[in-house]
């Protein structure tokens, strides 16, 4: 079996991408993941302007205990927000129905779920996602090739 693995030329910090990176489905699909991490650290969209009147109210910690606390993540690095927005160029080059099956294994669906969505067995999910990484990683690399003539 084939291992996929990015294969930079030059030595970058880990994050970092080179233009004479050869991008591989593995690398790509890292990256899918990584964006779909970062969007879901980014701050809750609210609509601005509107405020409540009443006062706050402040409860003593034992007045509801909730054993099941909710944290919130950390909100991401510029880096990591630029990163995402690259990966989200990424997505054009898609068609609408590969973009959701891509989405949904970044997000860490399980193939039985993916392939529940678009009624098909779970190997051809798979089949479908590989195709759809390999062509995003075909057209990085030919745009990687173009910028280095």
């Amino acid at each position: 079996m084939v291992k996929f693995m990015a294969m930079p030329m030059v030595t970058l910090n880990p994050g970092e991408v080179a233009m004479d990176e050869v991008w591989t489905v593995e690398a790509v699909a890292e990256r899918f993941v990584d964006a779909a991490r970062t969007a879901r650290r980014l701050p809750c969209v609210a609509v601005q302007g509107y405020a409540s009147t009443w006062p706050i109210v402040i409860l003593p910690s034992d007045a509801y205990p909730d054993p099941h606390r909710v944290y919130r993540m950390a909100p991401p690095s510029p880096k990591d927000v630029e990163r995402m927005l690259e990966v989200m160029r990424w997505v054009q080059m898609l068609e609408l129905d590969e973009r959701h099956l891509v989405w949904m294994r970044a997000k860490r669906f399980d193939w039985v779920e993916i392939s529940k969505r678009f009624a098909c067995d779970r190997t051809t999910a798979w089949r479908r996602w590989k195709r759809d990484m390999q062509v995003v990683a075909d057209l990085l690399n030919r745009q990687a090739q173009s910028l280095k003539k």
